[in-house]
């Protein structure tokens, strides 16, 4: 008795609204305070009304002080079980939000450039970026996510958010030079940071695509990465882009002689190393989907979150044995009399 005393007893959370206990002497208050019941007298006389009084007076006592015995134990069962009593549940470790995590998506005008496939067809490369960076959010659940665009100069269209949905739908609404049709890659990165250092210290992360070289905008990147190093901001990277729209050969692109495209790899590959982040290369969409795996596996979502313990309802306990109570107390009679 006394192990199981202890093992309970610990787990004990206590009562939801305690001051349902406060009613527990109410019956007897009001056998106090109201008259006390007058006895009319026998209804019917008989010659053997002595031997039934007897007879009845050997038994009725007894039944009556089990039935009220009974009909106290369940008012008291229903106070408790009014007063919600609760026990602390095994515990608990939920998953914290992994990251705060800002998109950065060039939309300026060579964006537009279809030297891309996506499900056997040619898109531009804003629409193949899309549809990657949607597959990417649909496995980050737990992170708060941004996404900033960026052309002559750059805008946050979602602020960090756990609604990936939003985000989503923000990212498919844009369009080409909405921006602008120049590549501000330094202020898209200030940006970031900005947004970033007003959150609680932790995981704060930089996703950059873009398929060109800073042309715009009042911040230099290098600059821009040394602000980010310096808030802690990891910025990853992508350089993104084929071989430059039009370069083809029935159909099938080609890369000229010295003409890769004009994305600058070094300055981005600069910005991730300054940061402690990565530097990616993107050809085609199969590049793209490899390269957004991979910063799902070099930033992890899950980590364990602060132990918890919940609360359990254990009303139904005291309830089913009030209901038990009061159940025997109607069938006591009718078993003494048989």
């Amino acid at each position: 008795m006394s192990a199981w005393l202890s093992a309970l007893l610990p787990s004990f959370a206590g009562f939801a609204w305690p001051w349902w206990l406060l009613a527990l002497p109410l019956p007897w208050i009001a056998r106090r305070l109201l008259p006390p019941k007058r006895d009319a007298g026998a209804a019917l006389k008989v010659p053997y009304g002595d031997r039934l009084s007897a007879i009845a007076g050997t038994r009725g006592p007894a039944i009556a002080r089990g039935i009220g015995l009974l009909a106290w134990l369940a008012w008291a069962l229903l106070c408790v079980a009014a007063a919600r009593p609760q026990q602390l549940g095994p515990v608990l470790q939920p998953p914290q939000q992994g990251r705060d995590l800002m998109l950065a998506v060039d939309l300026s005008g060579s964006m537009s450039d279809e030297d891309m496939a996506l499900g056997g067809t040619t898109v531009d490369r804003l629409t193949a970026a899309k549809a990657v960076i949607a597959d990417f959010l649909q496995r980050r659940a737990g992170d708060r996510i941004g996404l900033i665009v960026f052309g002559l100069r750059a805008y946050v269209l979602t602020p960090l958010t756990l609604d990936h949905d939003t985000v989503r739908q923000q990212l498919q609404d844009s369009a080409v030079a909405m921006a602008g049709r120049e590549t501000a890659i330094g202020d898209a990165i200030g940006l970031a940071v900005k947004r970033l250092a007003k959150q609680p210290a932790g995981e704060r992360v930089v996703v950059l695509l873009t398929d060109g070289v800073n042309t715009a905008g009042m911040l230099d990147p290098t600059k821009a990465a040394e602000l980010a190093r310096d808030n802690h901001v990891r910025i990853h990277t992508i350089a993104f882009g084929g071989y430059g729209a039009g370069l083809s050969v029935f159909g099938v692109p080609i890369q000229m002689p010295g003409g890769d495209d004009t994305t600058d790899e070094a300055g981005l590959k600069r910005i991730a190393d300054l940061t402690g982040g990565k530097a990616f290369r993107a050809r085609d969409t199969d590049d793209l989907a490899g390269i957004y795996r991979e910063i799902e596996r070099i930033e992890p979502v899950d980590r364990p979150g602060e132990a918890v313990r919940p609360r359990v309802e254990r009303y139904p306990w005291p309830l089913g044995a009030a209901l038990a109570c009061g159940l025997l107390a109607v069938a006591w009679p009718r078993r003494r009399r048989a």
